[in-house]
């Protein structure tokens, strides 16, 4: 089976504008994204989707492969599923354009979950987390099944630990911005209107669960996360520079 990495890329960013174009380290912030995908072993392509030609101008300037998506999309998994009606690949997987450090072998993960579960639509990663953490509602939280399918996510600590006896356990997930999605399934996932729960988190993970399809959800000791604000790029730019000094 083919599998190519698509990276959503949006130059309106609410909380940093233009962040994709950030370039404090010399290279743009998805320049980096782009750079570890290439990595992945069971990636074929990575390509750059986008809804903007000041990124296609970047993305160019550094030789990677981009296209140009309607502005219309609602979500970064609706700019995957136009690039996957041009593609000829068996599987996508959505790779966060401000995860300048995600690890290619968390790209690796998500294709093999589809690899060895044929009969399952999308695949995503979670990873273990305090209950301190539980409670940042920045921070996604998942709960899955005996067979690792997930049942719910939420911005909410889940599951909610009613005895107090048990309250020394953290049986919290957090969950990684990273799928994986056939491409028979994305032109379904296209036609699927904003479900209930979705809108209310503000999740676009629960229309997949709400129209009854399954996520399996691989576990995994990588914790990187997103770049939302001028203070998590700050923190990027000082451990890039402490690993490639320049």
């Amino acid at each position: 089976m083919k599998a190519y990495a698509v990276i959503p890329a949006r130059l309106a960013s609410t909380r940093l504008p233009k962040k994709a174009l950030l370039k404090d380290t010399g290279k743009f912030l998805v320049q980096h994204v782009y750079e570890q995908a290439l990595l992945a072993e069971k990636i074929q392509k990575v390509i750059i989707a986008t809804d903007a030609d000041e990124i296609v101008s970047a993305v160019k300037s550094f030789d990677g492969e981009v296209q140009l998506t309607s502005i219309d999309h609602q979500s970064g998994t609706d700019r995957i599923a136009e690039v996957a009606g041009r593609e000829q690949a068996d599987i996508f997987v959505n790779v966060q354009g401000d995860e300048p450090e995600i690890s290619p072998q968390a790209i690796d993960q998500v294709v093999s979950l589809l690899l060895e579960n044929p009969n399952i639509e999308v695949a995503t990663l979670a990873y273990p987390i305090s209950p301190e953490k539980a409670l940042d509602p920045n921070l996604v939280k998942v709960v899955t099944d005996s067979k690792n399918a997930a049942l719910y996510f939420s911005r909410s600590p889940i599951p909610f630990i009613r005895d107090i006896a048990e309250k020394s356990i953290s049986p919290y997930l957090g969950h990684i911005g990273i799928y994986a999605y056939r491409k028979s399934f994305l032109n379904v996932y296209n036609s699927l209107e904003p479900s209930f729960l979705e809108k209310l988190e503000k999740l676009e993970q629960l229309r997949v669960l709400e129209n009854g399809y399954k996520i399996i959800v691989g576990k995994t000791s990588d914790n990187t996360r997103g770049i939302d604000t001028e203070e998590d790029y700050q923190k990027f730019v000082e451990r890039f520079n402490k690993k490639c000094p320049t």
